[in-house]
Protein backbone atom coordinates (compact mmCIF):
# COMPACT_ATOMS: atom_id res chain seq x y z
CA UNK A 1 0.00 0.00 0.00
CA UNK A 2 1.28 3.17 -0.57
CA UNK A 3 2.59 5.40 2.45
CA UNK A 4 1.55 9.36 2.45
CA UNK A 5 2.72 11.48 4.76
CA UNK A 6 0.19 13.79 5.88
CA UNK A 7 1.38 17.23 6.82
CA UNK A 8 0.13 19.67 9.43
CA UNK A 9 -2.63 21.79 9.25
CA UNK A 10 -1.51 25.09 7.01
CA UNK A 11 0.73 22.86 4.85
CA UNK A 12 -1.27 20.38 4.37
CA UNK A 13 -3.55 21.44 1.46
CA UNK A 14 -3.67 23.24 -1.59
CA UNK A 15 -5.23 27.01 -0.88
CA UNK A 16 -6.89 28.81 -2.84
CA UNK A 17 -5.92 33.18 -2.09
CA UNK A 18 -8.16 35.78 -2.53
CA UNK A 19 -7.50 38.53 -5.78
CA UNK A 20 -6.42 42.23 -4.53
CA UNK A 21 -8.27 45.07 -6.29
CA UNK A 22 -6.77 45.67 -9.29
CA UNK A 23 -4.22 42.91 -9.00
CA UNK A 24 -4.20 39.45 -9.38
CA UNK A 25 -2.55 37.99 -6.33
CA UNK A 26 -1.01 34.25 -6.19
CA UNK A 27 -3.84 31.89 -6.22
CA UNK A 28 -2.67 28.47 -5.17
CA UNK A 29 -0.29 27.93 -2.52
CA UNK A 30 0.66 23.93 -2.02
CA UNK A 31 3.58 24.56 0.92
CA UNK A 32 5.49 21.26 1.59
CA UNK A 33 7.46 21.51 4.01
CA UNK A 34 10.59 21.60 2.19
CA UNK A 35 9.40 24.09 -0.63
CA UNK A 36 6.74 26.52 -1.71
CA UNK A 37 4.91 26.41 -5.33
CA UNK A 38 3.02 29.14 -6.38
CA UNK A 39 0.40 29.19 -8.90
CA UNK A 40 -0.87 32.04 -10.50
CA UNK A 41 -4.34 32.14 -12.52
CA UNK A 42 -7.91 34.33 -11.79
CA UNK A 43 -10.25 33.34 -9.97
CA UNK A 44 -14.19 33.97 -10.21
CA UNK A 45 -16.64 33.69 -7.53
CA UNK A 46 -20.35 33.14 -8.93
CA UNK A 47 -23.37 34.68 -6.80
CA UNK A 48 -24.20 30.88 -6.17
CA UNK A 49 -20.95 30.45 -3.97
CA UNK A 50 -19.03 28.69 -6.67
CA UNK A 51 -16.05 29.06 -7.31
CA UNK A 52 -13.46 28.63 -10.15
CA UNK A 53 -10.19 26.81 -10.02
CA UNK A 54 -7.91 28.12 -13.27
CA UNK A 55 -6.49 25.90 -15.82
CA UNK A 56 -2.42 25.51 -14.78
CA UNK A 57 -3.37 24.72 -11.58
CA UNK A 58 -1.88 21.08 -9.81
CA UNK A 59 -3.85 18.70 -8.12
CA UNK A 60 -1.87 16.36 -6.12
CA UNK A 61 -3.50 12.73 -6.31
CA UNK A 62 -2.54 9.07 -4.49
CA UNK A 63 -3.34 5.82 -5.22
CA UNK A 64 -3.35 2.82 -3.49
CA UNK A 65 -0.17 1.25 -5.07
CA UNK A 66 2.76 1.65 -4.97
CA UNK A 67 3.29 1.01 -9.08
CA UNK A 68 1.51 0.65 -11.94
CA UNK A 69 2.42 -1.60 -14.73
CA UNK A 70 1.16 -0.98 -18.49
CA UNK A 71 2.60 -1.92 -21.56
CA UNK A 72 3.39 1.03 -24.16
CA UNK A 73 0.17 0.56 -26.28
CA UNK A 74 -2.35 -0.34 -23.77
CA UNK A 75 -5.56 1.56 -22.38
CA UNK A 76 -6.72 1.10 -19.03
CA UNK A 77 -9.20 2.58 -16.74
CA UNK A 78 -8.46 3.30 -12.68
CA UNK A 79 -9.86 5.67 -10.03
CA UNK A 80 -7.10 8.34 -8.25
CA UNK A 81 -8.13 9.85 -4.94
CA UNK A 82 -7.23 13.97 -4.67
CA UNK A 83 -4.29 13.54 -1.88
CA UNK A 84 -5.12 16.60 0.33
CA UNK A 85 -7.84 19.34 1.31
CA UNK A 86 -7.94 22.17 -1.75
CA UNK A 87 -9.33 24.79 0.40
CA UNK A 88 -9.35 28.41 -0.19
CA UNK A 89 -7.09 30.49 2.47
CA UNK A 90 -10.74 31.19 4.61
CA UNK A 91 -10.41 27.34 5.09
CA UNK A 92 -13.38 26.71 2.94
CA UNK A 93 -12.61 23.23 1.29
CA UNK A 94 -13.40 23.27 -1.78
CA UNK A 95 -12.67 19.57 -3.19
CA UNK A 96 -12.03 17.40 -0.04
CA UNK A 97 -9.47 14.86 0.55
CA UNK A 98 -10.57 10.99 -0.64
CA UNK A 99 -12.88 12.81 -3.80
CA UNK A 100 -12.12 10.09 -6.88
CA UNK A 101 -10.99 10.86 -10.23
CA UNK A 102 -12.28 8.59 -12.87
CA UNK A 103 -9.49 8.41 -15.83
CA UNK A 104 -8.11 6.24 -18.00
CA UNK A 105 -4.05 5.68 -18.26
CA UNK A 106 -3.77 6.18 -22.14
CA UNK A 107 -0.24 5.80 -24.50
CA UNK A 108 1.02 8.63 -26.14
CA UNK A 109 4.00 9.21 -28.31
CA UNK A 110 6.25 12.24 -27.80
CA UNK A 111 9.90 12.98 -29.98
CA UNK A 112 9.30 9.70 -30.93
CA UNK A 113 9.51 7.89 -27.26
CA UNK A 114 6.44 6.07 -26.22
CA UNK A 115 4.96 6.55 -22.71
CA UNK A 116 1.33 6.69 -20.94
CA UNK A 117 -0.13 9.27 -19.13
CA UNK A 118 -3.42 9.85 -17.40
CA UNK A 119 -6.84 11.29 -18.33
CA UNK A 120 -8.82 12.17 -16.27
CA UNK A 121 -13.09 12.35 -17.25
CA UNK A 122 -15.05 13.10 -13.58
CA UNK A 123 -14.58 13.64 -10.23
CA UNK A 124 -16.55 12.23 -7.59
CA UNK A 125 -17.30 13.83 -4.70
CA UNK A 126 -17.81 12.73 -0.91
CA UNK A 127 -21.39 14.03 -1.26
CA UNK A 128 -22.47 11.99 -4.10
CA UNK A 129 -21.97 14.98 -6.51
CA UNK A 130 -20.14 13.97 -10.22
CA UNK A 131 -18.77 16.71 -12.41
CA UNK A 132 -16.60 16.31 -15.63
CA UNK A 133 -13.03 17.23 -14.80
CA UNK A 134 -10.29 18.24 -17.86
CA UNK A 135 -7.13 17.63 -16.62
CA UNK A 136 -4.19 15.24 -17.16
CA UNK A 137 -0.81 14.09 -15.69
CA UNK A 138 2.74 14.03 -17.00
CA UNK A 139 3.87 11.68 -19.60
CA UNK A 140 5.70 8.30 -17.97
CA UNK A 141 8.11 7.10 -19.80
CA UNK A 142 10.19 5.01 -17.49
CA UNK A 143 10.75 1.41 -18.94
CA UNK A 144 11.53 -1.90 -17.79
CA UNK A 145 12.51 -5.33 -20.08
CA UNK A 146 10.77 -8.52 -19.66
CA UNK A 147 12.49 -11.39 -20.83
CA UNK A 148 11.74 -14.81 -21.17
CA UNK A 149 12.22 -16.68 -17.58
CA UNK A 150 13.06 -13.56 -15.78
CA UNK A 151 12.10 -12.57 -12.56
CA UNK A 152 9.77 -10.27 -11.97
CA UNK A 153 9.24 -10.39 -7.89
CA UNK A 154 9.97 -6.82 -7.42
CA UNK A 155 8.63 -5.39 -10.45
CA UNK A 156 5.43 -6.59 -9.50
CA UNK A 157 5.21 -6.25 -5.93
CA UNK A 158 2.56 -4.09 -4.78
CA UNK A 159 1.72 -3.19 -8.22
CA UNK A 160 -1.24 -2.88 -10.61
CA UNK A 161 -0.74 -4.43 -13.96
CA UNK A 162 -2.68 -3.41 -16.82
CA UNK A 163 -4.16 -6.36 -19.23
CA UNK A 164 -1.72 -6.24 -21.74
CA UNK A 165 1.33 -6.68 -18.98
CA UNK A 166 -0.47 -9.11 -17.37
CA UNK A 167 -0.09 -11.16 -20.66
CA UNK A 168 3.56 -10.09 -21.36
CA UNK A 169 4.88 -10.60 -17.77
CA UNK A 170 2.63 -14.30 -17.56
CA UNK A 171 3.15 -15.34 -21.35
CA UNK A 172 7.19 -14.53 -20.79
CA UNK A 173 8.11 -15.48 -17.44
CA UNK A 174 5.58 -18.27 -16.71
CA UNK A 175 4.34 -16.55 -13.91
CA UNK A 176 0.45 -17.39 -14.00
CA UNK A 177 -0.31 -15.72 -11.15
CA UNK A 178 -0.40 -12.16 -12.24
CA UNK A 179 -3.72 -9.81 -11.62
CA UNK A 180 -4.86 -7.91 -14.02
CA UNK A 181 -6.61 -4.60 -13.84
CA UNK A 182 -8.81 -5.76 -17.31
CA UNK A 183 -9.06 -8.96 -18.29
CA UNK A 184 -8.14 -9.55 -21.80
CA UNK A 185 -11.02 -11.51 -23.35
CA UNK A 186 -11.78 -13.23 -26.69
CA UNK A 187 -9.97 -12.46 -29.54
CA UNK A 188 -7.65 -10.08 -28.11
CA UNK A 189 -6.57 -12.34 -25.63
CA UNK A 190 -5.66 -15.07 -28.30
CA UNK A 191 -3.85 -12.24 -30.52
CA UNK A 192 -1.73 -11.10 -27.54
CA UNK A 193 -0.67 -14.47 -26.61
CA UNK A 194 0.26 -15.50 -30.26
CA UNK A 195 2.39 -12.42 -31.05
CA UNK A 196 4.32 -12.71 -27.90
CA UNK A 197 4.60 -16.79 -27.80
CA UNK A 198 6.90 -15.23 -30.93
CA UNK A 199 9.20 -12.98 -28.79
CA UNK A 200 12.04 -13.68 -26.23
CA UNK A 201 11.29 -9.78 -24.82
CA UNK A 202 9.17 -7.29 -24.04
CA UNK A 203 8.96 -3.43 -22.66
CA UNK A 204 6.37 -2.20 -19.77
CA UNK A 205 6.05 0.97 -18.87
CA UNK A 206 6.03 1.75 -14.63
CA UNK A 207 3.95 4.60 -13.30
CA UNK A 208 4.79 5.67 -9.87
CA UNK A 209 1.79 7.85 -8.06
CA UNK A 210 4.01 8.37 -4.94
CA UNK A 211 6.58 10.45 -6.95
CA UNK A 212 4.12 12.65 -8.06
CA UNK A 213 3.98 10.75 -11.82
CA UNK A 214 0.15 11.44 -11.60
CA UNK A 215 -0.47 14.28 -10.29
CA UNK A 216 -3.34 16.34 -12.70
CA UNK A 217 -2.90 19.60 -14.38
CA UNK A 218 -5.84 21.39 -15.03
CA UNK A 219 -6.26 22.07 -18.46
CA UNK A 220 -9.18 23.91 -17.89
CA UNK A 221 -11.07 25.51 -15.47
CA UNK A 222 -12.64 23.57 -12.70
CA UNK A 223 -15.98 24.74 -11.04
CA UNK A 224 -16.53 23.99 -7.84
CA UNK A 225 -18.81 24.58 -4.92
CA UNK A 226 -17.00 27.39 -2.05
CA UNK A 227 -17.27 25.94 1.49
CA UNK A 228 -20.16 22.87 0.52
CA UNK A 229 -18.45 20.16 2.34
Amino acid sequence: MTRFHRWKTGTAALIVMAITTGTIAPMFLFAPASAQEIFRGQRTQTQTGRVSIPAGVTLPVTYDKDKIVVTPDETTSIKLKIARNIVDRSGNVLIPEGSEVEGKLQPITQNGEKGTYFVAQDILLPNGERQSINATSRIATKKETITKGSGTDKLIQDAAIGAGAASVISLLTGNQKIEALEPILGAGAGAAASLLLRRKKAEVIVIEPQRGDLNLTLRSNLLVSRGYY
